[in-house]
């Protein structure tokens, strides 16, 4: 008998002498030779890669929200720019002023003082909007970051308070606001918004992401709750800030049922207010009043413009942890 000798080097991880298993065209491995029917191959779907399909209703969609969210602005812009030669009432109107001019602009401010209306909702605006930077600020940071007694009682009530409707305590505040002596005053317009339950909770929330372990060490270096704010919370915070700031700014300049309320003076009109005597004086001439709704939203677009990029920071950091 004559003794062999077998050449063949060992499968590392397998039986010696088998053939290592050989993928199938479906990309499923297989043993034995054994192949699965080759066909058509299927097709994976990669993660993030969208099909034409897909992108094509994408697209489609987003045309369809732009066209109802910025249609009616752009239509208003149309019309404040349209002269008294057009026929605006037309049943085939045209989207593009064939006779532009600013002249609407221009009869709006002699028909009403509209800068001296611009200038008390600015006033308005602007200590909303202080008011709530500050207060939201510290009311947000105290039930994020101290422990005290009927904290979490506190946040109850503040989200309690986001189901009540305006309408049910506005005659509350017109009695508080008039036992003050500030009716028919901006401070009176100003003063039941100074301080939003929704921008406590958004200050809270954003205070929350900040780790704790950074306000632990602080604490051991023997900084105070204020040096805490002030040094470690604050700057992670901004673009929260920025969000509260524009929702504040908008809700502010828009408000119209509490000024006209408060305010009796014809001087302390606010512009939401004020535009209304275009309304009731100029009821047949649309251009005056789409002229005086662009005159309300330009201060918005430039407010928006100037803190965009803090805005969408906001926006992540209340939906990004860490």
């Amino acid at each position: 008998m004559t003794n062999t000798t077998d050449t063949s080097e060992p499968v590392i991880g397998g039986n010696a002498g088998l053939a290592a298993p050989t993928p199938d065209v479906a990309g499923a491995t297989g043993g034995g030779g054994a192949s699965r029917p080759t066909g058509k191959r299927r097709r994976r779907a990669v993660w993030g890669v969208m099909s034409t399909r897909e992108k094509v209703i994408r697209y489609v969609l987003l045309v369809v929200v732009l066209f109802i969210t910025i249609g009616p602005f752009l239509w208003q812009l149309s019309t404040s720019l349209k002269g008294t030669g057009e026929d605006i009432y037309t049943a085939n109107p045209s989207f593009i002023p064939s006779q532009p001019t600013i002249g609407n602009y221009l009869r709006v401010a002699d028909a009403i003082p509209v800068f001296g209306y611009i200038g008390n909702s600015l006033i308005v605006a602007a200590i909303d909007v202080l008011g709530n930077i500050v207060f939201a600020t510290l009311a947000g940071f105290a039930l994020a970051r101290l422990q005290w007694r009927f904290r979490k009682l506190v946040l109850g009530l503040f989200l309690a308070t986001l189901v009540l409707p305006g309408e049910a305590t506005i005659i509350s505040q017109f009695v508080t606001v008039k036992d003050l002596g500030l009716a028919d005053s901006l401070v009176g317009v100003a003063l039941p918004g100074m301080i939003a339950a929704l921008n406590v909770l958004l200050m809270f929330n954003a205070f929350r992401q900040v780790p704790e372990e950074i306000d632990q060490a602080a604490v051991m270096d023997g900084a105070n709750a204020l040096q805490r704010l002030r040094y470690i919370s604050f700057p992670a915070v901004q673009g929260t800030i920025a969000v509260i700031a524009i929702f504040s700014f908008i809700g502010a300049w828009d408000d119209f049922l509490w000024p006209l309320i408060v305010l009796q003076s014809p001087d302390k009109l606010t512009l939401t207010v004020g535009l209304q005597y275009l309304q009731g004086t100029f009821a047949t001439d649309q251009r005056m009043i789409a002229a005086g709704t662009m005159i309300a939203f330009i201060p918005i677009a430039v407010i928006f413009a100037l803190l965009q990029r803090f805005f969408f920071k906001g926006v992540e950091e209340g939906g990004v942890k860490g």
